[in-house]
């Protein structure tokens, strides 16, 4: 059994980064913060991706579909499908993305 806080994760970018190999679990997260009008570039994992919004109205684009989600809504992203979201609101997007991985695995495609 562990313990940690999330101020004590490294912060990359717009996200506090939760490793699942060094935490001693099969999945990763990442800890949202964005501005808005931020978010990561179009990109894929080899593993599924689920988000669950928290905080904020963000624009998620998965595969095809582009659709505006907020606090409460939930998106799963099936492995291998392009996807990005974009903090569509005036507000800060809080979001937990768990990854079905120990570590990340990303390709950006933009």
């Amino acid at each position: 059994m562990s313990f940690t806080n999330v101020e004590q994760l490294p912060f990359v970018g717009m996200s506090y980064e939760f490793h699942g190999e060094k935490q001693g679990t099969p999945v990763s997260a990442y800890i949202v913060n964005a501005p808005p009008g931020k978010g990561p570039p179009l990109h894929t994992h080899p593993y599924v991706e689920t988000i669950f919004m928290i905080e904020g109205r963000a624009t998620v684009t998965i595969d095809n579909e582009t659709r505006e989600v907020k606090a409460g809504d939930i998106a799963i992203v099936p492995a291998n499908t392009p996807h990005r979201f974009v903090n569509s609101g005036d507000t800060i997007v809080r979001q937990i993305d768990i990854h079905a991985s120990p570590k990340f695995i990303q390709t950006n495609l933009t």
